[in-house]
């Protein structure tokens, strides 16, 4: 387990869920940036993302008009912005998307819905934590479990999101999703039904593991509209749930709670949050411009001091918190297959959704 309590001092201003979290928003457009130096062309460039949340989006737009891009913010889960840009393919709106994982991403890329295009600052990052040509890595994130460490003790905390359902005492006491539209919810999934993987089994999992699925919704508490995990740990509705480790910080600190996180000895899912190009935009080379600036490692070093984010870009991790890289440099990432996952997400998603989430 880890204990990231320690980020509150360094936390700026609100994060994530959920850069896998990524709730939809109403567009967000900058001022007037025609005397700006960077960007400067007058158009507005449609920013698909679901890492918009806790005001993600409304910095973006402020610093973007800065350098001088007008940007219009539009916000989604990660599955449901993916599935918008495939839909949107033959006629795109959007013109950069960001944000989203390897696995949405190439679902895009398989669709043929990005454009490949090298940032000037390709040179700075592991391409290898993307697929080196159409989309690019910013960010990493830690899927975790995260507990009310005021109510709970170390000792008697879980030790594995399968505790939560398995022993009687976390039963009713986490909360459970109520969709999957998310790309953290998929990611928690994606972690758990990998363990159970049997090329005979349905849709490649054994019958232990959709159990697992099972009894974890049957043992939870409903994810409630509008209310924030937090919000009912704060107010004893729940103990612990799913959440984005860039998060835990700001919302520590909003309501007034502690957390500690789980980390299962198989490890946790790891996602790196990409971006990239949209092919058929009309604004191809402002699109370019402002995937260089935002990628860079100015902007993104000034990101990871706002909204506690761990940087891919080399020469940013500089600026980040020092307690997130200290986080990120002990984390044991779990061994997932992700090419496995994604051949069978979509499946194992609608078999959830229509036999197990009531």
């Amino acid at each position: 387990m880890r204990k990231l309590q320690s980020l509150v001092a360094a936390a700026v201003a609100a994060a994530l869920l959920a850069g896998c979290g990524g709730a939809a928003s109403p567009p967000a457009s900058s001022a007037d940036a025609s005397s700006a130096p960077a960007g400067g062309s007058g158009e507005t460039l449609v920013v698909y993302t679901n890492s918009n949340g806790e005001g993600r989006g409304e910095w973006l737009t402020a610093k973007a008009a800065e350098a001088g891009f007008t940007i219009e913010i539009v916000g989604a889960g990660g599955a449901d912005a993916t599935n918008k840009l495939i839909a949107e393919k033959n006629n795109p709106i959007a013109d950069v998307a960001f944000g989203l994982n390897n696995m949405y991403f190439s679902q895009i890329k398989a669709e043929d819905a990005l454009e490949p295009y090298t940032p000037s600052w390709a040179g700075e990052v592991d391409k290898e934590l993307g697929d080196g040509e159409t989309y690019w890595p910013l960010v990493k994130q830690a899927i975790l479990l995260g507990y009310n460490s005021d109510k709970i003790s170390k000792d008697s905390a879980p030790q594995d999101w399968t505790d939560l359902w398995t022993k009687d005492e976390f039963k009713d006491r986490y909360e459970r999703v109520t969709g999957l539209g998310t790309a953290t919810a998929q990611l928690v999934f994606a972690g758990i039904l990998s363990r159970y993987r049997d090329d005979s089994g349905d849709l490649g999992i054994s019958d232990e593991g959709w159990q697992q699925v099972e009894q974890y919704f049957q043992n939870g508490s409903p994810a409630v509209a509008k209310t924030d995990l937090f919000a009912r740990i704060a107010s004893g509705e729940v103990d612990m749930g799913q959440m984005p480790s860039s998060i835990i910080a700001e919302r520590e600190k909003s309501f007034k709670v502690n957390v500690d996180t789980v980390i299962p000895s198989v490890g946790v899912p790891l996602a790196v949050e990409q971006i990239a190009l949209v092919k058929g935009t009309g604004k191809k080379e402002q699109a370019q411009k402002f995937i260089d600036w935002f990628g860079s490692a100015d902007v993104q070093g000034a990101f990871a001091q706002q909204f506690n984010s761990m940087p891919v870009n080399k020469s940013a991790e500089a600026k980040a918190n020092p307690e997130v890289v200290d986080f990120f440099a002990d984390l044991k990432q779990q061994d997932i297959d992700w090419e496995f996952v994604q051949e069978n997400m979509g499946a194992w998603v609608e078999k959830i959704e229509l036999e197990y989430m009531t």
